[in-house]
C-alpha cells in the first residue's frame, strides 16, 4: 500500500468476540479494505480504514435443477470438526423429514459421528470431495438445498444452487438472510419452521419449482460474473487513479 495502491480482501466472517472483534487491517490509511458480504463489513471492527462489499460472482453451473429425487443436499466441508458452526446437530431433524445428501470435504465420517451423538441409522448419504462438476450435476437432481451454518460468509455453493434454480431452506443468519429473498426459499431462526419447510419442498415438486426459479433469476442478476467483474474492474480503477 506504500509503492502501489493496496486492496486487503477479506472472505470471513470475524471469530471471537464478534461485537468487538477487530480487523488486522484496522487502522489503515494506506489499503482498501474489501468485503465480501455487507454482513461481515458490519460485523468487523473497520476501525479508520476505509472499507467496501465487492459481492462474489459464480461462475454459472452448466447444469439446471431437475430435482426428481424427493431428497435434501446440504454442502459443507469438515463437518464433524466444526459441528455447531455448520448446523452439524440440526441434521438429524431434517432426516426425520427427508433423507439427506451431504456433499463436501471430510464428510465421510458424518454418520458415525452423529451415531456417537445419540442419532444413529440416519437416513443419510455422504459423497467425499467430488469434483465440482460432478458435484453440480448430484445437486441438481435434489429437491431442495439445505443450509444449516450457523456463522459463515456467504458461501459459493448456495449461489451455484441458487443459479442453478434450486429451492433454499436455510438459517437466517449472516448474509444468507440478505441473498435469499422470500419467495426463493424459506428461512428462519426457528428450526421448526425450516423442517416443516423442508417436508413441504419434498412433498411439493412444483412448490419447489416455482422458489427454485425465482432463487435462479436472483442469483443469476445479484450474483454474476458481468457485475462481479465489473465492480472489481471499478474499484481498482478508483484506488490506482486515487494513488496518482
Amino acid at each position: 500500500g506504500r509503492d502501489l495502491p493496496a486492496i486487503y480482501v477479506e472472505h470471513n466472517t470475524p471469530k471471537g468476540d464478534v461485537p468487538h472483534t477487530r480487523h488486522p487491517m484496522a487502522d489503515r490509511d494506506d489499503l482498501l479494505l474489501t468485503h465480501v458480504t455487507h454482513f461481515n463489513e458490519l460485523f468487523y471492527d473497520n476501525g479508520t480504514t476505509r472499507t467496501a462489499v465487492i459481492e462474489h460472482g459464480v461462475v454459472p453451473p452448466t447444469v439446471e435443477w431437475t430435482g426428481e429425487l424427493d431428497r435434501l443436499a446440504v454442502v459443507i466441508n469438515e463437518p464433524v470438526r466444526r459441528r455447531r458452526v455448520t448446523g452439524t446437530d440440526l441434521m438429524p431433524r431434517f432426516a426425520a423429514v427427508a433423507p439427506l445428501d451431504v456433499f463436501g470435504m471430510g464428510v465421510a465420517g458424518l454418520p458415525e459421528a452423529l451415531a456417537s451423538a445419540g442419532a444413529p441409522g440416519l437416513p443419510m448419504t455422504c459423497h467425499e470431495d467430488l469434483p465440482q462438476h460432478a458435484m453440480h450435476a448430484e445437486l441438481a437432481r435434489r429437491r431442495a438445498y439445505l443450509h444449516l451454518c450457523r456463522w459463515t460468509s456467504l458461501g459459493l455453493s448456495l449461489i451455484e444452487a441458487m443459479t442453478m434454480g434450486m429451492p433454499v431452506v436455510a438459517l437466517a443468519t449472516t448474509e444468507a438472510v440478505d441473498a435469499v429473498p422470500p419467495d426463493a426459499g424459506v428461512l428462519s431462526t426457528r428450526v421448526e419452521t425450516l423442517v416443516d419447510a423442508a417436508r413441504w419442498l419434498t412433498e411439493d415438486r412444483d412448490a419447489a419449482h416455482r422458489l427454485g426459479a425465482r432463487a435462479r433469476d436472483v442469483a443469476k442478476q445479484r450474483f454474476g460474473l458481468d457485475r462481479f467483474l465489473a465492480d472489481w474492474d471499478r474499484i481498482m480503477e478508483e484506488e490506482t487513479c486515487a494513488s496518482r
